[in-house]
């Protein structure tokens, strides 16, 4: 009996006849590729400009860049994210503070958004942006944030490495009504992938300018761009910024284009596994994720709260229960601020009651595209085995 992971790609034979065609033309990377699948996203999601890049965390960290952020400044993101949503804001020398989640959706409060920027205002530090993380694919409650910026002056970069394929207020994620900015992921456990890859998208063509400046070194070979130098010197770049080698392959923005074709099948997918296991898990003391009705969530994880008072076994001991029948569940995510390296900044426990309560009982179950009706009946044998042993 093979594993089932929490997550998996699928790789079709168009696929690879895209990437093969690539591995055949002139160009592995800096070729055509790259803008025709930013071009493609961008048309996908309503937005004017996307900026292809090596990884989500390398879209985050240009799109802090683009938005000036720098020492001195303050980033806030929410408790419960991977790391590189607070990360991108220490690459930039700036500060990061966390905000607690919404006990339904598990993406940052905008109630206690509200609270901490009251605060922040009587203490003179403001953030000069917020990175609200789309969990799971489903969409934050990105007016109000938005409203909120409009009256404390902040930035807004949507972190949607969950979530590109879903949609808010039923127009598609990423088109920055709401932002700024907005940045995609397509590791291989993502919606689509490129392998390793990110984008950031956005509806600003000098953010855009930037971003692309960032991710090559900080290189332009725009005559615009560069200044004046001696008529007999060779001039065809110049370095004009301090950027960063994040540029995407064209081998990674064929597989990205290719994969994209099936973006909208592959979320449908996911819709028709989580409304089975909805039903399959309606009878355990488990609490499956409720979904807020103004958003359509690109369903990238499947969460599940184990009711421990109804269960006599910690959520430690059914995770390992589960590892040991194959059933590779994870958990998304540990408070960031309880790692070591922010509590070396001052964080302590209980910092974000909610999100340390969402810790302390949330696994995630398989969820992909390609996960069938057999392996899905597997995965809630062996969670109701777990508990009920």
């Amino acid at each position: 009996m093979a594993n089932i992971p929490y997550g998996r790609q699928e790789i079709s034979q168009a696929d690879v006849e895209a990437v093969t065609a690539v591995l055949n033309s002139d160009f592995l990377t800096q070729g055509p590729a790259v803008p025709a699948f930013e071009s493609a996203v961008a048309s996908y999601c309503g937005a004017k400009h996307a900026v292809a890049v090596n990884s989500a965390t390398s879209a985050l960290h240009i799109a802090c860049l683009a938005l000036g952020v720098g020492r001195g400044d303050v980033v806030w993101t929410t408790a419960t994210t991977f790391v590189a949503s607070a990360n991108c804001a220490l690459y930039c020398g700036a500060t990061v503070d966390f905000v607690d989640i919404d006990p339904l959706t598990y993406n940052l409060s905008v109630e206690h958004l509200a609270e901490k920027l009251a605060l922040a205002r009587q203490t003179g530090r403001l953030p000069k942006v917020v990175i609200p993380v789309h969990l799971c694919g489903q969409p934050c409650d990105m007016e109000g944030i938005h409203a909120l910026s409009q009256q404390y002056g902040f930035r807004i970069i949507e972190d949607a490495s969950h979530a590109i394929g879903g949609k808010y207020q039923n127009e598609p994620m990423g088109n920055c009504r709401f932002s700024d900015i907005t940045v995609f992921s397509f590791h291989p456990v993502k919606i689509i992938t490129t392998g390793e890859g990110g984008m950031a998208v956005t509806n600003d063509a000098q953010l855009a300018k930037h971003m692309r400046l960032l991710r090559s070194h900080g290189i332009s070979s725009t005559v615009t761009d560069m200044q004046a130098r001696p008529a007999q010197e060779i001039w065809n770049y110049q370095q004009i910024d301090l950027g960063f080698n994040y540029r995407m392959t064209d081998i990674q923005a064929a597989l990205g284009l290719s994969q994209l074709q099936r973006l909208d099948d592959y979320v449908a997918k996911r819709h028709a596994i989580a409304r089975r296991y909805d039903e399959s898990l309606a009878t355990l003391p488990v609490t499956t994720p409720w979904q807020h009705d103004v958003g359509y969530s690109a369903r990238h994880l499947y969460v599940i709260r184990l009711n421990l008072s109804d269960i006599k076994k910690t959520q430690r001991q059914i995770y390992k229960l589960l590892h040991a029948a194959e059933i590779i569940v994870n958990l998304h995510y540990i408070p960031v601020y309880r790692h070591p390296y922010f509590e070396k900044m001052g964080f302590k426990a209980g910092y974000c009651p909610e999100a340390e309560r969402y810790f302390g009982e949330a696994l995630s179950i398989p969820m992909f595209p390609t996960l069938d009706n057999s392996q899905q009946a597997q995965v809630v044998g062996a969670l109701r085995t777990a508990i009920e042993s």
